[in-house]
């Protein structure tokens, strides 16, 4: 059951982190022949699950090391917040009139890009290899399929971005606690919140994004 919610969590994360992604996708072959288009969408989604396996098992490793852990966490934490405040930007990306040409654009885009959604999976996962093959191997190609509704679900529906938010900011606050030299100094320092950081956090963003998006609705 564990893993079961575990391998929802990072589906949410990889729904809610790839609307940059799934625009570059559809840009990115919107100049192809209908049956181009589907051939190069599915041989980038193909390249961006092992891109993104590769780069997942390296950040599982890597978090390993002392306070690497804990630098991952604030940027994270970092990336929760962006992804509520920020303003919608204009992405900019010319469509390729050749199948490889597509297929280069879109494993470039989702290697520049996949810093948020590797760092949350392998802060989630904890290690766990198989729940983040199947995790990534299911998401990506969802992505990609729906790499136009994907975009209207996000705007339609405010509150799986929230959602989303929260998860990564929750998932910060857990590798700060689990990072080997940071996480007995924050149970030092802070001794009667150290169980409660992850869901304090997680409560943080959410609110600040409410507040914000309040105030530039009200504007």
């Amino acid at each position: 059951m564990d893993s079961l919610l575990l391998l929802g969590e990072i589906l949410m994360i990889n729904l809610v982190l790839s609307g940059d992604n799934a625009m570059v996708i559809a840009m990115a072959s919107k100049n192809l022949p209908e049956k181009h288009r589907k051939l190069a969408v599915w041989w980038g989604a193909a390249g961006a699950v092992a891109l993104r396996c590769v780069l997942t098992f390296a950040a599982v490793l890597l978090l390993k090391i002392p306070y690497i852990e804990a630098g991952g966490a604030l940027l994270l934490l970092w990336i929760s917040f962006k992804l509520l405040l920020e303003e919608e930007g204009e992405l900019r990306i010319e469509g390729s009139a050749s199948i490889w040409k597509s297929v280069r654009t879109i494993l470039l885009a989702d290697f520049v890009m996949s810093l948020d959604n590797v760092l949350a999976i392998a802060g989630l996962a904890k290690g766990d290899l198989a729940l983040i093959v199947i995790g990534i191997a299911i998401s990506i190609p969802i992505v990609v399929w729906g790499s136009g509704i994907i975009v209207g679900w996000l705007h339609r529906f405010p509150v799986l971005v929230f959602i989303g938010a929260y998860i990564l900011a929750y998932t910060a606050g857990n590798m700060l606690l689990q990072d080997a030299k940071f996480g007995p100094v924050i149970s030092f320092l802070l001794p009667s919140l150290h169980s409660m950081l992850p869901l304090l956090l997680g409560i943080i963003v959410v609110i600040t994004g409410m507040v914000k998006r309040k105030s530039v609705s009200a504007h």
